[in-house]
């Protein structure tokens, strides 16, 4: 628990650095609300947020003696994943539908990190999150926190922490909480973390992909 209480915040700090340090964000004259980023901005912060995360995954597990949550290589396994991947983007897609701040809030966030990638680009933002992100909230941070319900909702609001990318930016943080619950459950009742992997990645290629099309469709 210790560990948890100074190394997620600190990672949150660092990350914030990176992102005011580096990325320099301007506004977006079409609108305000949404700064500009270039594609090499939103690819190297992505890159650098995995390896942070996974230092710190590295770091929990020697300094706090933490087993990995075993990662169990199943078609079931795969068919979970995929099948929560498909739940969470339906029920993603009913909440930006009905509740307008998260509506708002989710279009400046996906303004801010996928207009600026092209196609190809997003594989990385479905592999990198996925991955680095699921290990240390799903693998490394429930078996340290015991594993049990109180685990998966303080791991989730971690991970909902995580998402903060401004103080207007709660509604996503919620919705990126209750995820994390949702993962951090399944992960629980089953003990095998490729599933949360899986539908993580899957999630984010889902989610990023749809807004693309949506976008150009807009566009047209």
């Amino acid at each position: 628990m210790l560990i948890a209480l100074v190394l997620v915040p600190m990672l949150y700090a660092l990350l914030c650095r990176l992102f005011v340090a580096y990325l320099k964000p301007v506004a977006n004259p079409n609108n305000p609300e949404i700064e500009t980023l270039n594609r090499t901005q939103i690819l190297v912060v992505m890159g650098v947020t995995a390896i942070v995360l996974l230092i710190v995954t590295k770091i929990w597990q020697k300094l706090g003696s933490v087993e990995l949550l075993p990662l169990n290589f199943t078609t079931d396994a795969l068919l979970w994943g995929i099948g929560m991947a498909t739940g969470i983007s339906l029920a993603s897609s009913i909440v930006y539908r009905l509740w307008p701040a998260y509506r708002r809030s989710a279009d400046i966030y996906l303004e801010l990190v996928i207009k600026p990638l092209v196609w190809p680009d997003l594989i990385w933002l479905g592999l990198l999150p996925g991955l680095s992100e699921e290990l240390l909230f799903r693998g490394v941070m429930l078996p340290a926190l015991g594993l049990n319900i109180t685990a998966v909702i303080l791991s989730s609001l971690f991970f909902g922490v995580l998402h903060l990318s401004g103080s207007d930016q709660w509604p996503y943080v919620v919705w990126a909480t209750v995820i994390g619950f949702a993962l951090g459950y399944v992960a629980l009742i089953t003990g095998n973390l490729l599933i949360p992997i899986v539908a993580h990645i899957i999630t984010n290629l889902v989610s990023s992909c749809l807004w693309k099309i949506s976008q150009s469709r807009a566009s047209e």
